[in-house]
Formats: structure tokens, C-alpha cells, sequence
């Protein structure tokens, strides 16, 4: 059995929908949706706000590599383009964590090195996990990680089923 989770962002055109195709996309393995959030962009802050949510998705039948092709099959379906690092997108879809793997591929590296300082991620994860645990960080209640410029839309809800 594989358990990941995912971080899904979007900026550009119809955010909740394209939030809405990543559940879609997964809605045969998913465990866990999160309320969607209003954050800031960072990196390249020139740009629209995103919308962010996390996925709890798990399946004996996919690892680590397979949730990262699940992913970037759910971001192609939304026609992202990747033209700039960190830059706008419709659909972002990142591997967080997967058990208790540990990855030093670039192509895929676990747990996600920005994770423990990314508010857009670790707030919608505690919302659906109070337990969490972020591998080699330790309880993610417990980590230290600025909230500003994170706010929970109470009315946007993404559909499970």
C-alpha cells in the first residue's frame, strides 16, 4: 500500500476548476481533500494569487515514481505549460510525500525540499491530518512556517465523488 500527498495549486484562468480536474483525477485513490486556500504567490511574485488544496490519495498499486506521472498526466489534461519556474500555471500537482520514502533524484526528490516552509502546503494538510508528519521534519504541527499570505475561502469547496 502507497500513500502520498499531494499539493495542487492553481493561478491562471478557472482555478477552482482546474483544482477540481486534479480531484477529479484522482478520485479512484483518494482518501483526503482539503479546504482550498487563497495564497500568495512567492518565487516570481508578479503574478495572480493561486488556489491551493492537498490530497491524501493511496493504492497498492502505485509508488513513488507513479504518483509523480499520475500528477503531470492531471496537469498535461489541464494544459499546463511549464515556460517559467515558479511562474504562473493552470494546474500545479506536487508529490509532498509518499510513506516514508526518501528520493534525492531531481527528477523527483522526497520528501518535497520545500515542503516545511510552505504555508500553501502544510495548513490544508493539518486541516486533514492533525497527525501529520513530514518525513526527516518531524510533526508538521510542530514546525516553524510563516501563515501571511494564506487564507482559507470558506466559499470554494471542491467536489469528492
Amino acid at each position: 500500500m502507497s500513500r502520498a500527498v499531494l499539493s495542487i495549486g492553481s493561478n491562471m484562468g478557472d482555478r477552482l476548476g482546474f483544482l477540481q480536474q486534479a480531484v477529479d483525477g484522482f478520485a479512484d485513490v483518494l482518501v483526503a481533500v482539503s479546504p482550498v486556500y487563497e495564497t500568495a504567490p512567492w518565487g516570481v511574485t508578479d503574478q495572480p494569487d493561486f488556489l491551493n488544496a492537498v490530497l491524501v490519495v493511496e493504492s497498492p498499486d502505485v509508488d513513488e515514481r507513479g504518483w509523480l506521472r499520475r500528477g503531470q498526466a492531471v496537469e498535461d489534461a489541464s494544459g499546463r505549460v511549464r515556460t517559467l519556474r515558479w511562474g504562473p500555471r493552470t494546474l500545479d500537482v506536487d508529490v509532498v510525500t509518499v510513506d516514508d520514502v526518501r528520493s534525492d533524484d531531481p527528477v523527483l526528490l522526497l520528501p518535497h525540499p520545500g515542503a516545511h516552509e510552505r504555508a500553501t502546503v502544510l495548513i490544508p494538510w493539518l486541516d486533514i491530518d492533525p497527525d501529520a508528519v513530514l518525513p526527516g521534519r518531524g510533526r508538521v504541527d510542530q514546525l516553524e512556517f510563516s501563515a501571511d499570505g494564506v487564507h482559507r475561502r470558506t466559499d470554494l469547496v471542491l467536489r469528492v465523488g
